[in-house]
């Protein structure tokens, strides 16, 4: 493992994104302008759903007008000019949701859509029937459209600028086709400028949307910055805050970045918010200490500021346990004690540090391919641990904290945790237990669909034996000690990470190992050319707070 070291500068010594080229100096994150591109492609099926409707409205409104006539019935070349432009805009929202596309590509393909709009809007009003001659100024659909592509759809001004004027041409263009044709005669060609200057009036207010927008963006990206690293697309979003991925600017070495809320940690006032800092930092230098392989590394920590606290962690491939069961179901008892193994080396160096993690729990434990090395385990969200060795109970109370509530999961939470008393690393290997009885059974230890309710189970109901609760075999040896896990008196548990290790070392059971897990992943995600071998699936917990939203459903 990589030695854990404070790599992040002051704020006011962020060096220049060397991520990025000098052309693109002003371009906005990849999670934007994905997100853009997600606009564009609901924008053109709202385009298609208009051509239809249009054209519909049409005949419905000649028949109306006309009762006595038939030309209701007729499709004519503006029918078809509609409808081909339907098809492309249909043909576009689906560009748009099919596979990884760039987004940059797509939104450069969205302002010749804008272009190709503007000309079939142009023939549809003016390809008709023989106009009267009038040139009256007047601000057509055209200029509408470039309007909105400014508002949803970002890019640089210089390419808005000759993109709109190319729109807004349509018009005049169309008009010149029609008199050509015989249909329209207006005089002067320069009469066909003078109807429609207030669409270029339009595009300079386009121009100027654009620019706005991407300040606007630049200001996003600007502070979305954290130190060294640039932030980019959003993993995750819960009760703590949020998770993205970042990159190094200076080291390209991709990141997650974990952005906590103060006030998610109790801080009500401006004095609680000192003391959550003042304790984050603490406990932030307490887990970059630790050095289990099995431990996700903590690259950096700081708070922002505006009092947002960040952890820069390392990024991940594969899955978390949570997933795992939910998408492949029940685990063989020999994948579970390999697992429960790992799990043991990253808490035992915890706990012999003092520290408890207190939110051990499925989606905290990642499993996936660490270089060579399949199925390999990595303990999740450390950054916020209960240090218990070197400061006082009262110091490190959450109760120190106005308003601060009980951190952890009520589906694997300790009775003692529960109840509020002084916890150690017995309270995580309670939790290992549950986590064991899912892997096993696929369910919760105790079902409930209101958190009192779980805690109250996890405090006085006798759990039922796992292999009563599914169909599998179940090693007697591996449940003894999964409902020893569950004692609910710490007493009556294994007291240490390491006495669980050892107590599985000795339960018989067929082998897994690096070859059963390389040959399961081969199977089930086998290796792409432009891609890792293990899906790109980083799972960071953002979520420890006590809620009902909190409690996982199977």
């Amino acid at each position: 493992m990589h030695e854990h070291r404070l790599i992040a500068p002051p704020p006011s010594s962020t060096p220049a994104d060397l991520t990025r080229s000098p052309g693109r100096s002003r371009e906005l994150p990849d999670d934007l302008l994905k997100e853009a591109s997600l606009r564009l492609g609901i924008m053109s099926l709202l385009f298609a759903v208009l051509w239809i409707v249009g054209l519909t409205a049409g005949h419905l409104a000649a028949r109306l007008i006309y009762p006595d006539s038939q030309t209701w019935k007729r499709f004519d070349i503006s029918d078809g000019i509609g409808l081909a432009s339907a098809i492309l805009s249909v043909s576009l929202f689906v560009y748009t949701r099919r596979g990884e596309r760039d987004p940059r590509f797509i939104l450069d393909l969205g302002l010749w859509f804008l272009v190709f709009t503007a000309f079939a809007i142009g023939l549809v009003f003016h390809l008709g029937p023989a106009g009267n001659g009038s040139v009256l100024p007047e601000i057509s659909w055209i200029g509408a459209v470039v309007l909105m592509f400014a508002a949803m759809v970002p890019t640089t001004p210089r390419k808005m600028l000759l993109a709109g004027l190319i729109a807004v041409s349509m018009n005049p263009f169309a008009m010149l086709i029609s008199r050509a044709q015989g249909k329209w005669e207006f005089g002067p060609w320069t009469r066909v400028l003078l109807m429609h200057y207030p669409d270029y009036i339009l595009v300079g207010a386009a121009v100027v949307i654009t620019h706005v927008m991407t300040k606007l963006g630049q200001q996003v990206t600007k502070a979305r910055e954290m130190g060294s690293y640039q932030l980019g697309e959003l993993l995750g979003r819960g009760g703590m805050g949020e998770v993205y991925k970042a990159t190094h600017r200076m080291l390209a070495r991709p990141a997650a970045i974990k952005l906590i809320r103060t006030e998610t940690l109790g801080a009500v006032d401006e004095e609680a918010a000192k003391l959550a800092i003042t304790r984050f930092r603490r406990e932030a230098e307490a887990a970059a200490n630790l050095r289990s392989q099995h431990t996700v590394e903590l690259y950096d920590f700081g708070v922002t500021d505006d009092g947002t606290l960040y952890l820069v962690m390392e990024f991940l491939n594969g899955m978390d346990l949570e997933t795992l069961v939910r998408e492949t179901g029940q685990l063989p008892t020999g994948r579970v004690i390999h697992i429960l193994r790992q799990v043991c080396d990253s808490l035992e160096e915890a706990h012999a540090l003092g520290l408890v993690h207190r939110d051990i729990k499925p989606a905290n434990i990642h499993l996936g391919q660490v270089g060579l090395r399949h199925d390999f385990v990595k303990v999740l969200d450390f950054g916020l641990v209960k240090e218990v060795s070197k400061v006082s109970d009262a110091e490190n109370s959450l109760a120190t904290i106005p308003g601060q509530m009980a951190v952890g999961t009520p589906a694997y939470m300790a009775p003692e945790m529960a109840l509020g008393e002084p916890v150690d690393g017995r309270a995580d290997i309670y939790a290992l237990g549950c986590v064991a009885y899912y892997l096993i059974t696929g369910q919760l230890v105790f079902e409930a669909e209101k958190t009192f309710q779980m805690i109250a189970k996890h405090l006085q109901a006798v759990p039922i034996p796992p292999s009563q609760r599914t169909d599998r075999p179940v090693s007697p040896e591996l449940e003894s000690l999964i409902l020893r896990c569950l004692a609910k008196d710490s007493k009556d548990r294994p007291q240490s990470a390491a006495q669980l290790a050892q107590a599985l070392d000795w339960i018989p059971t067929d082998a897994w190992g690096e070859e059963e897990a390389k040959q399961w992943w081969a199977a089930r995600y086998p290796p792409q050319p432009e891609s890792p071998q293990v899906r790109d699936r980083p799972l960071y917990d953002e979520s420890p707070i006590v809620t009902d939203s909190a409690i996982p459903r199977v």
